[in-house]
């Protein structure tokens, strides 16, 4: 008898379960690629910077690379696909002069390096990659919840233990409002409702708007990768 997570791990029945399904120019390029950037990233604005939950789908991808197994992927791809997509689609509309909601402009501003701007390019492949992931090794079923009570988390600290917009910063380029837990302008905190509100608000509305319909299509598509394999 082969349970659920065993079958979601091996996507073809006739492969060697010791055999790598994922390329090894894919794992070592992408690990350089992720300790360049921490270094980096830690050099420029700190530690906090990982809180991101763009910067936590990075390290979840590494693991899913070397250990192949599906959650770390699953996790990410619940976290980050639709939000990353919104990035895309800024920024595409950014390089033909119509910008849709303004994420990317810093991509475009000529006094941050290009070398800082490549590196950030990462928000828009790593939804691409992840999604490559989870149809190579499987969708873990358990990322919904997994990955919500991580966002929950990272939110809390950065509400609770990190700057928010006009706070104090230790250094100049020390991230505030991390995640948005002080509301959508990372400069200027909402006033639409009390602090805590839109807190709350922020951890429903995530998993109900971004998460779950994520985890939807990608259960019915493995759902149905699982069964057409099996005929």
């Amino acid at each position: 008898m082969i349970d659920s997570t065993t079958f979601l791990a091996t996507p073809d029945p006739e492969e060697s379960v010791s055999e790598s399904r994922l390329p090894s120019a894919l794992k070592i390029g992408y690990t350089l690629f992720t300790v360049v950037l921490t270094v980096y990233y830690w050099r420029e604005y700190g530690p906090t910077n990982f809180i991101y939950f763009c910067d936590v789908a990075l390290f979840l991808g590494v693991a899913a690379v070397w250990t192949e197994k599906p959650i770390f992927a699953s996790m990410a791809a619940v976290g980050i696909a639709i939000p990353q997509l919104l990035w895309q689609v800024d920024f595409l509309g950014s390089l033909i002069g119509s910008p849709v909601l303004g994420l990317t402009a810093y991509m475009f501003d000529p006094n941050i390096s290009l070398f800082a701007r490549g590196l950030s390019f990462f928000h828009f492949w790593l939804p691409i990659l992840l999604l490559f992931l989870v149809w190579r090794l499987g969708y873990d079923r358990r990322a919904l919840w997994s990955w919500t009570a991580l966002a929950w988390g990272l939110m809390l600290i950065a509400y609770f233990l990190l700057p928010g917009p006009g706070d104090p910063l230790a250094f100049p380029n020390q991230p505030h409002n991390v995640n948005y837990v002080f509301g959508p302008d990372g400069d200027v905190a909402q006033s639409w409702m009390p602090e805590k509100v839109w807190l709350g608000a922020l951890m429903i509305g995530l998993p109900t708007v971004f998460y779950l319909p994520t985890h939807a299509v990608l259960s019915q598509v493995d759902r149905r990768s699982r069964q057409k394999r099996m005929a």
